[in-house]
C-alpha cells in the first residue's frame, strides 16, 4: 500500500494534470481545509499597520478592483477620500491634494501609479519627507500600481504591501461575489419588492459570473479571446437587476434583463462574434423561468443547482459546500 505521499509522486508521473487537487486534498488531510481557501481581504486589518508616514499600496492584479472596497472602509471610518487617477499632467493634482490632506488628517488615493513614470521620482520624495510632526495623524496615503519597473524601491520597500488577486476556482468566486458591495449590504439584499425571485436570479447571476471567469482557464476551448470580466460587470449588473424586478412585479423582463447584462454589460468586453454568441447561450441556461424552482439543476449531474429561498448567510454557506475543483459539464463542456 503506498501512503499519500507516495501517491502524489506516483500521480505526478502518470497523471500531472491531477496532481494540484490531489496536493489539496493532502493538505487537508494532515492540516485541514482552512488551508487551501484563501484568507478574505481584510481592509480593517491591514490599516492596522499603517501609519501617517507609511504609505498602503496595492498591488493591482487582473480582474481585482479595490477602490470600492476601499471607500466603503472610509465610510466606516467616517474618512474623507480624495481619488487622483495619475497620467500625463496629474502630478501638480496629486501633489496639491497630498498637501491638503497632510494638514486636514484626509486620505488620498493615487491611481495606477505605473501610468505615471516620469512622476515616479517626485512621488519618491513626497514619501521621504512625510514627518509625524509636520503630517496629521490620520492622514493616509494610498497607492494603486501594477507591478512595474518603475516604481520607487524605497517606497515599496517603506509601505505597507497588499493584493487582492481574483478569486480562483468556482466555489470561492461565488462565494467571494456575496462579500462584494452592493451584495454584501443587508439592507440591499433584503429591500426588493420581490425577495424570492431577487435572491434566485441574484445566485444565477453570480454563478454566471463565475462561469464566465472559469472558462478563461481552458484557454483557447473557453474563450477565443481571453477578457477582463470583473466585479464591476458584476455590480452593475446586479443593481439593473434590482430595478427591473421592482419595477416589473408582474411579468419578469427576461428579454430586456438578458440584453442588459449579456450584449451590454458583459458582451461589451466581447470583440469576437463565436465568443458573443457563446456567452448569449450561456446566460440563457441562468436567467430564465426555470432557476424560480428549488433544485433547478446548472449541471447534468445536478452537482450544481439553484438553492432554496433563504438568508444572505445561507447562500453563502451553500457556495463553500460546492467542490473545490469542479467538473467540466458545469462550463458547457463534455
Amino acid at each position: 500500500m503506498l501512503n499519500k505521499l507516495r501517491k502524489l509522486i506516483v500521480l505526478r508521473c502518470l497523471r500531472p494534470d491531477k496532481l494540484v487537487p490531489a496536493m489539496s486534498d493532502y493538505v487537508i488531510h494532515y492540516l485541514g481545509e482552512e488551508f487551501t481557501r484563501p484568507p478574505p481581504f481584510e481592509l480593517p486589518t491591514i490599516y492596522k499597520d499603517s501609519s501617517s508616514i507609511i504609505p498602503l499600496i496595492f498591488v493591482l492584479s487582473a480582474g481585482s478592483d479595490p477602490m470600492n472596497a476601499l471607500i466603503k472602509f472610509a465610510d466606516t471610518k467616517k474618512k474623507q477620500v480624495d481619488p487622483v487617477s495619475l497620467g500625463q499632467g496629474q502630478g501638480p493634482k496629486a501633489e496639491a491634494a497630498i498637501n491638503e490632506a497632510k494638514q486636514k488628517g484626509q486620505w488620498v488615493v493615487l491611481q495606477n501609479c505605473h501610468l505615471a513614470v516620469s512622476w515616479m521620482g517626485t512621488l519618491e520624495k513626497i514619501c521621504e519627507e512625510l514627518d509625524p510632526k509636520t503630517c496629521h495623524r490620520d492622514f493616509r496615503l494610498w497607492l494603486t500600481s501594477y507591478p512595474a519597473a518603475t516604481f520607487p524601491v524605497a517606497v515599496l520597500q517603506n509601505g505597507v504591501k497588499m493584493t487582492n488577486e481574483a478569486p480562483k476556482g468556482l466555489r470561492s468566486n461565488i462565494a467571494n461575489s456575496f462579500l462584494v458591495d452592493p451584495i454584501s449590504n443587508k439592507e440591499f439584499f433584503n429591500g426588493t419588492t420581490q425577495p424570492k425571485k431577487f435572491r434566485k436570479l441574484l445566485f444565477s447571476l453570480v454563478f454566471f459570473h463565475a462561469v464566465l471567469q472559469e472558462r478563461r482557464q481552458f484557454g483557447p476551448l473557453g474563450w477565443n479571446i481571453l477578457y477582463g470580466f470583473n466585479e464591476t460587470d458584476l455590480r452593475i449588473s446586479v443593481k439593473q437587476l434590482a430595478i427591473f424586478l421592482d419595477e416589473y412585479p408582474e411579468k419578469t423582463p427576461f428579454e430586456a434583463l438578458r440584453y442588459l447584462t449579456g450584449e451590454c454589460n458583459y458582451g461589451g468586453r466581447v470583440t469576437d462574434i463565436h465568443d458573443r454568441r457563446t456567452l448569449m447561450v450561456l446566460m440563457d441556461d441562468f436567467y430564465c423561468e426555470a432557476v424560480f424552482e428549488d433544485g433547478h439543476k446548472f449541471s447534468p449531474s445536478g452537482v450544481y443547482y439553484s438553492p432554496a429561498h433563504g438568508e444572505y448567510e445561507s447562500y453563502i454557506e451553500y457556495a463553500k459546500s460546492l467542490p473545490s475543483f469542479p467538473e467540466p459539464e458545469i462550463f458547457g463542456f463534455h
